[in-house]
């Protein structure tokens, strides 16, 4: 008999689609006037591909000071910012410098006088300077230069500057992202191109996924609108280019084989013994999942089931198959016929919180499973508008009697948390998911490159740049999905041990860090310490 979990075909998950003119350019951002240095800078979107090199552009940065020209002028903290001694030449440090002066009273001048009040700064800086470089006017002016931009910073943009985080990529991402969400233009202005130097697309999972991350916050300064989602400059691939970066990403790692496996193990023990079964699947794809469903339904003792396929979906997907609805239908056709399934397929072409039940063509005797793979989370909530779409169709859903409902989610709080939030939620979570991939393909792959730029990095641009309608990615943890649930009148439906079985056995091609985890017939994949993805059944 066919086991009836077998591992799906070699087929394209349908979970990171790409869609949309690539090519749109993000507005420049232009930063916010300081009190005495204005910086004039624009922040563009850079292109990640593979052709381009992660070699950096520097941006070019031009300063008015309010006391002398900027050219040449320095940060401090920077080595080009030491003092040079008017008799050897050689360079002297501030730390140096201020513990070996006095002023022009014979005390010893502070060296914690960056810290104080910076008019008292500038006259302690006056006094060391006659100290140390005495009257000779070039001398002293070159010293001004090169402290002026410094000396013209507000107290607050002191305290800024100096509890920037420094060579931590993670915290130094988490600072920027909350500079952005309080709009601190000057933060952001330090932040952005410490930012650029420190990421790459090959190179450690952290510094690649930053890429995108950083990508995402200018695309947030950029722009507004659709315009932020389109805003990443990556060249659109052809169709069959996409299908082929979506299928490494579906064998490289277990998550979609997981989702899809445990959801028709759920879906095959719900219709045991029916004679007619309705399958609807909310974002149908390219219908990969219902293979190995159609197999094992086909090995049935007494011939198989009448089995007739909903699928929804919209434009995205049809743009990675290269045509619509149709072809998926034929393909399943195909299959079944193989298998001597009887069959039928009925398109849906609607996005799925446009769907009402005279679409769904329901039929008295045919036991309904609905399905919800990795798509309960692009439907918008009541915090996005007040119909609430999201709990309308689960309880259209509940209102059709359904066998089973069966959802896979990703385990992420990035809904309705705060943006900075939101922004460190993602970082952790695609930390993960790019730690995996680290794992299965070399750093220097073209087609890793490909897949993490078309396949994921468009959706974590999404989370992190947009907001309202235009922010698609809006997940849940599985508590939220539960209490959504039990309120629509869905109750618990456990999976079986079989299916927790071949979900291990599944693993055992892959990397012992993935770790499956089982709580009230619930089923967690996640990597190392971190759940990623989520199983449940319902009915």
């Amino acid at each position: 008999m066919v086991h009836p979990f077998g591992d799906v075909p070699r087929q394209t998950p349908k979970q990171f689609l790409y869609s949309g003119n690539s090519q749109h350019h993000c507005h420049p951002y232009q930063s916010a006037s300081n009190t005495h240095v204005v910086p004039q800078r624009h922040y563009t979107m850079r292109s990640h591909s593979p052709d381009a090199g992660s070699e950096d552009h520097e941006n070019h940065k031009q300063y008015t000071l309010d006391s002398s020209a900027a050219s040449g002028c320095s940060r401090h903290g920077s080595p080009s910012s030491q003092s040079v001694h008017a008799g050897s030449g050689s360079p002297v440090s501030h730390e140096d410098s201020h513990s070996g002066s006095t002023n022009g009273n014979g005390s010893p001048v502070s060296a914690s006088c960056v810290t104080e009040d910076p008019t008292d700064l500038k006259r302690k800086l006056k006094d060391l300077e006659a100290v140390m470089l005495g009257t000779d006017p070039e001398t002293v002016n070159s010293l001004e230069i090169s402290v002026a931009d410094q000396l013209s910073l507000e107290p607050e943009e002191w305290k800024h500057m100096m509890s920037m985080p420094k060579g931590n990529l993670k915290e130094l991402l988490i600072a920027c992202a909350r500079a952005v969400e309080h709009n601190n233009s000057y933060a952001i202005d330090l932040m952005i191109p410490e930012l650029r130097k420190m990421v790459s697309v090959s190179g450690e999972p952290l510094e690649r996924l930053g890429a995108y991350m950083v990508e995402g916050l200018v695309a947030r300064l950029a722009a507004s609108g659709s315009s932020i989602y389109k805003a990443l400059k990556c060249k659109e691939p052809r169709s069959s280019d996409l299908l082929s970066y979506m299928h490494f990403l579906y064998e490289a790692c277990p998550y979609f084989k997981f989702g899809y496996m445990s959801a028709n193990g759920a879906i095959a023990e719900a219709v045991k013994g029916e004679d007619r079964i309705h399958i609807i699947d909310f974002q149908i794809a390219q219908g990969a999942q219902w293979i190995s469903l159609l197999q094992a339904l086909a090995a049935r003792p007494g011939g198989p089931p009448f089995v007739r396929i909903t699928g929804i979906d919209d434009s995205v997907s049809a743009y990675a198959r290269g045509g619509g609805l149709e072809l998926v239908g034929r393909r399943l056709s195909h299959i079944a016929g193989l298998y001597k399934v009887p069959f039928q397929f009925d398109a849906v072409a609607i996005s799925s919180s446009e769907v009402e039940e005279g679409h769904l063509g329901i039929v008295p005797g045919e036991a309904v499973a609905v399905n919800f793979t990795l798509e309960l989370h692009h439907i918008p909530d009541e915090t996005v508008s007040t119909a609430n779409h999201r709990d309308r169709i689960l309880r259209l859903v509940k209102g059709l009697s359904p066998k089973v409902l069966t959802l896979v989610e990703q385990e992420s709080n990035t809904n309705t948390a705060p943006f900075a939030q939101r922004f460190a939620e993602t970082l952790d979570y695609y930390t993960a998911i790019f730690e995996s991939i680290d794992l299965a393909l070399p750093r220097d792959d073209r087609e890793r490159i490909n897949i993490e730029q078309h396949c994921l990095a468009r959706e974590i641009v999404n989370l992190v740049a947009c907001e309202g309608e235009e922010r698609v990615e809006r997940h849940e943890v599985f508590g939220k999905w539960k209490a959504r649930l039990m309120m629509a009148g869905f109750r618990p439906s456990p999976l079986s041990a079989l299916v927790n079985a071949t979900i291990k056995t599944l693993l055992q091609s892959y990397s012992p860090d993935y770790k499956l985890a089982e709580r009230d017939g619930v089923l967690y994949l996640g990597w190392k310490n971190r759940p990623l993805i989520v199983s449940s059944a319902w009915h």
